[in-house]
């Protein structure tokens, strides 16, 4: 009886369906290609389900968290703090990006425009500039923002808004209670939608496979494989030696953050694991006014994944046209993605936005975009997952640098 019911918990873990699912997904991507196809609605379903999540979510928990402060001045210091290491993750991944790229050179006899391609039906239009990255931080319209699913004028319209709740005092407290109720029953309907997520990751491996087959990643390979590779250092060089320092037990942190990893590799959209993983971090002992704020802060201005595939896939489209790109035009180029890749979420087809408008700026050629559109998606499944751990351990990193103790089971003794 005891191992039936062993094998029970075992086998209603989230993680043990998502993988099953991913492996059936694969499998039938593989074998079965147009049936394939015709589950991408089901994964659009389990996003829209996500999606609609995300808004009333990262609005309410930010209130909460901003008002859970003392004062200003507390918020103010957590803000800097998150800011400070943001900056430094954000560094490190370009510097480890531009470093892989330019020493394994993957763009090398590369062929740069498949034959037959159209580029107008592929290329993204929007160019990303300064003037417009801050005239996009606060929306005209909040419920249109809502209505887009605009997380950083969300973010930032919830930060304020959170703000001037805490400075109205009592006059305030109503509006914190409603947060409040809200926040719990959006961790409700998060469990409820969860329960499609096996279904709705498997159906998205499916259709990916399905779409694109295997065999588009044998030209790009090597592109796919730096970049992996550089993620995972990346990871060891910076994310673990900050949970070093944060004094948290690796293996138990990686135990919590495992199913929300699977789940945004699975999907693509590290969106789908933003609600448990704020409950993960309340679970790790991170306070709500840490957790609650620079979490959502991190989803629009700590993109670490992002940040090094933009680094690397520039310097690739040099190299696949044959362009050498100087040491100097290289440092100018990580400035420009070091700024443009803060409004990143903000922009439909965000990655492609910045990158063509990184090609433009340096006179690269965008003929490149159909051929990184190809394996796109699966390595848009390593940056997101990074994008989240990166995003975990920096509030993680800032409740530490707050003198916060985490929970007995996740603190390293010292």
């Amino acid at each position: 009886m005891g191992t039936k019911n062993s094998f029970f918990a075992k086998t209603n873990n989230l993680t043990f369906w998502i993988f099953l699912f991913l492996i059936l997904g694969f499998l039938a991507g593989h074998y079965l290609p147009e049936f394939s196809k015709e589950l991408k609605p089901l994964r659009t379903l389990f996003l829209h389900g996500i999606k609609c999540i995300i808004a009333p979510l990262i609005f309410s928990s930010i209130v909460c968290g901003i008002c859970s402060a003392s004062n200003m001045k507390s918020l103010g210091k957590i803000g800097l703090k998150a800011i400070i290491w943001f900056e430094i993750a954000t560094t490190i991944a370009l510097v480890v990006g531009l470093f892989f790229v330019n020493f394994f050179e993957p763009g090398k006899g590369v062929n740069l425009v498949p034959h037959g391609t159209s580029l107008d039906a592929v290329a993204p239009k929007t160019q990303m500039t300064f003037a417009g990255f801050v005239e996009h931080l606060l929306p005209s319209n909040f419920v249109e923002a809502v209505a887009k699913g605009d997380v950083l004028q969300i973010v930032i319209f919830s930060i304020i808004f959170g703000a001037a709740t805490l400075m109205a005092g009592d006059k305030g407290k109503p509006v914190v209670a409603f947060c409040e109720s809200l926040n719990q029953v959006m961790f409700k309907f998060t469990d409820i939608v969860m329960k499609m997520a096996p279904i709705g990751v498997g159906a998205a491996m499916a259709a990916a496979i399905g779409e694109h087959g295997l065999g588009v990643l044998i030209p790009m390979s090597k592109l796919v494989l730096v970049l992996y590779l550089a993620l995972v250092v990346f990871v060891l060089i910076t994310l673990v030696p900050a949970l070093k320092w944060s004094r948290i037990k690796l293996v138990p942190f990686f135990t919590e953050m495992r199913p929300r990893l699977a789940l945004a590799f699975a999907t693509t959209s590290s969106e789908s694991a933003y609600p448990d993983t704020l409950k993960s971090l309340t679970r790790m002992g991170v306070p709500e006014r840490v957790s609650s704020f620079v979490l959502p802060l991190g989803y629009s201005f700590n993109l670490d994944g992002s940040t090094l595939y933009l680094a690397m896939t520039s310097v690739f489209v040099a190299q696949a046209a044959n362009i050498e790109l100087s040491l100097g035009t290289q440092v100018s180029m990580m400035l420009l993605l070091m700024l443009t890749t803060k409004g990143v979420a903000a922009v439909p087809r965000a990655s492609l936005v910045v990158l063509s408008g990184a090609l433009v700026t340096f006179g690269l050629p965008l003929e490149a975009i159909p051929l990184i559109l190809g394996v796109d998606e699966f390595m848009d499944m390593a940056r997101t997952t990074v994008n989240l751990l990166g995003n975990a351990v920096a509030t993680v990193f800032v409740s530490r640098w707050e003198n916060e103790p985490l929970a007995p089971e996740f603190q390293e003794p010292g």
